[in-house]
């Protein structure tokens, strides 16, 4: 698939997006591609998901539909590295695992309030965990 027609399948998605918060998930989805220019986009997991190329990095949780929080990860499978760690000086992420974690954005303020750490966290996480 073309990257013009992943980007058109995620317009289309969030057009027919039915969701309480959706003006904060398109504010977020800014956030993200403003971040790391470089990162492609596509639906996966019902959810728009970023990454390089293929590789998918970052990935929206909207459900349930009052919900919108970042899973960053280091792709579906991520391998057994002991010795990954990433710092998080605003303490923005809560660690479901060594290497995944989730960014929880509570309304529309919290999400302005954080979007420059926010910004600096998923550069820094795309590239430490692409190669």
């Amino acid at each position: 698939m073309a990257v013009a027609e992943k980007l058109g399948a995620v317009d289309a998605y969030l057009d027919g997006l039915q969701h309480a918060r959706k003006a904060d998930v398109a504010a977020l989805r800014l956030v993200i591609l403003a971040a790391v220019p470089d990162l492609v986009e596509r639906i996966k997991w019902n959810a728009p998901s970023f990454g390089l190329g293929d590789d998918d990095r970052i990935t929206m949780r909207l459900h349930p539909g009052d919900r919108v929080q970042l899973i960053l990860h280091r792709g579906a499978k991520a391998g057994a590295d002991d010795f990954f760690r990433f710092e998080d000086p605003d303490r923005l992420i809560s660690w479901a695992a060594p290497d995944r974690g989730v960014i929880t954005f509570r309304d529309a303020d919290e999400l302005a309030s954080r979007s420059a750490a926010l910004s600096e966290i998923l550069r820094r996480w795309v590239a430490c965990t692409t190669r």
